[in-house]
């Protein structure tokens, strides 16, 4: 079952959407005025970028989907009995919840999915899919920007445990300090006995990593760009998002891709009555994407209260989804 969420008033709706936009605004002014420039990537996720996203995942180039895909077909039953019986399980940025089906099928005894996602509109579709697949599964979606705190709901049954289901490498998008960050506020919203089943996109060769994000169909250029398209239509931002290019590489010496958008020409973003400069050549950056080792990065985890129990990867050793709990 899933709790409804068409309870919400339309003015209670209209209030949410505000309070988003105003933090969309504040975020984008503050980011403009660093240097060098830069946009959140967490704003990529509305409707139409989660639409994009999904595209991207399909592309030949884009390997990380397809191959964590493959490792939860393959080992979601170890995963699931590692995740142990009666959990409340929470996924951040759930998305289309596509491999976590995988999951689902083989939790045991699970007492709610609690999918978690900034994008409204396809979190609820995508919970309503869920929803109807797993009538036993209580389904409760929460509309939170992860990085910050936000209240878990109360499932009608107690869990023996809770454990964040945290896929598609996202964790990658944080710089190694904010990362640490995150996992020490995932510990303590896991509490003692708490899980954490993770994926992680491992270091490889250049040209592989960077053709991942440098699709030859553009839906990654058009994934980025979108971002600007969301400045004019929801901030109402006078920007010639024509005149941006897509730009992503691989920093080798920081292990981690880098992605940019890049002015063509000297122009001028004219946003909430405020002026931003932009020179042609400019970068504005929108996205890290860093790459572990699994010690490397089981290392890191330790250092806020996780112990790797267990790891699963693809025979190339593209990616790895790793099982951790809090002692």
């Amino acid at each position: 079952m899933i709790l409804p969420h068409s309870s919400s008033t339309p003015i209670a709706q209209q209030a949410m959407t505000q309070f988003a936009n105003e933090r969309f605004l504040t975020d984008s002014l503050t980011g403009l005025s660093q240097t060098p420039k830069r946009l959140p990537c967490k704003y990529f996720y509305d409707q139409r970028g989660s639409q994009l996203f999904d595209q991207i995942c399909e592309t030949d180039e884009y390997y990380l989907t397809r191959t964590e895909t493959a490792i939860m077909q393959r080992y979601a039953g170890e995963m699931g009995e590692c995740l142990g019986e009666g959990v409340m399980l929470i996924e951040f940025g759930s998305g289309s919840s596509i491999k976590t089906r995988y999951l689902l099928d083989h939790l045991i005894k699970p007492v709610a999915y609690v999918p978690v996602d900034i994008s409204r509109e396809h979190l609820h579709e995508s919970a309503d899919q869920i929803s109807g697949d797993y009538p036993d599964i209580e389904v409760l979606p929460v509309c939170a920007d992860f990085t910050k705190p936000f209240p878990l709901p109360n499932p009608k049954q107690r869990p023996s445990h809770d454990a964040v289901y945290f896929p598609g490498s996202t964790i990658g998008n944080f710089r190694p300090n904010q990362a640490k960050q995150l996992l020490a506020s995932i510990a303590h919203m896991c509490g003692q006995k708490g899980g954490l089943l993770i994926g992680v996109d491992l270091r490889k060769d250049k040209a592989i990593l960077e053709r991942a994000y440098n699709d030859n169909q553009g839906v990654t250029a058009e994934f980025n760009l979108n971002l600007l398209h969301r400045l004019q239509k929801e901030l109402g931002a006078t920007i010639d998002v024509d005149a941006f290019e897509h730009h992503a590489f691989y920093n080798a010496e920081l292990g981690r891709i880098e992605i940019y958008l890049r002015s063509r020409v000297d122009q001028t973003i004219l946003l909430d009555g405020q002026t931003v400069q932009v020179e042609a050549d400019e970068l504005i950056h929108t996205e890290y994407s860093h790459k572990y080792t699994i010690d490397g990065f089981a290392e890191m985890a330790r250092e806020v209260g996780w112990t790797l129990r267990r790891w699963w990867t693809d025979e190339n050793q593209y990616f790895a989804v790793l099982h951790l709990v809090v002692l």
